[in-house]
């Protein structure tokens, strides 16, 4: 299995843990916009620069520009964020199995809504199930309809399910609080649920759910 990071311009104090090793990381790295910096800062050079490059300086451009092979530079006005791109840049070009997405919490609640709502968007439907975001407490998977079992991050307490779009016959099978044949059609958010043991089920026959495993 394939796996691509992608490290966007989120603050540094919510990255998730194991980006205190970066360099043991496995996979490629593609990098939004500020995420270049960051990452060469750590000692790891992206396959992939996409961006604008407002978000640095101008000598912080030249060392971009100096350490990275391919970089995609784009106009700052634009329809598609930095991320957003390359995120499809990770499955078209890349060719990624599984995208695991940092830097796109904190901050700017606009940007992270803005990334959190890429799976909707219908060039990701056929492989949202295959994008995970993680930050210092949270882990955000993302999932078409179907039957799906998880299991349980170790460092993770609570649990929650947030249809995105109109989403019908959601049932949380045998999570602390059950839910049986929910319907919605408008995004909510089913917070603060708990596994009950190492696995947890669920399924749904349409729409998109996010699922997040988080901590205090």
């Amino acid at each position: 299995m394939k796996r691509v990071n992608l490290l966007a311009g989120g603050p540094v104090d919510q990255w998730a843990s194991e980006l205190a090793t970066i360099t043991t990381v496995p996979g490629q790295w593609i990098t939004a916009d500020r995420g270049t910096l960051r990452l060469l800062q750590q000692g790891v050079t992206p396959t992939i620069a996409v961006g604008d490059f407002d978000s640095i300086t101008p000598s912080e451009k030249e060392q971009v520009l100096a350490a990275v092979s391919d970089i995609r530079s784009v106009q700052a006005e634009k329809d598609e964020t930095d991320t957003q791109l390359a995120l499809s840049i990770a499955f078209e070009e890349l060719q990624a199995d599984r995208v695991v997405v940092y830097g796109t919490t904190g901050g700017r609640i606009d940007h992270f809504l803005a990334n959190l709502f890429m799976a909707v968007e219908e060039r990701f439907r056929t492989v949202l199930n295959r994008i995970e975001m993680r930050d210092r407490q949270n882990t955000i998977q993302f999932y078409a309809p179907g039957t799906y079992e998880l299991t349980k991050e170790a460092d993770k307490k609570y649990l929650a399910f947030i249809p995105l779009v109109p989403t019908t016959d959601l049932n949380l099978v045998d999570e602390k609080y059950p839910l049986t044949h929910f319907d919605t059609t408008v995004p909510i958010s089913w917070a603060s649920n708990e596994f009950i043991g190492e696995k947890a089920h669920f399924n749904f026959k349409t729409g998109i759910v996010a699922v997040i495993q988080s901590k205090d």
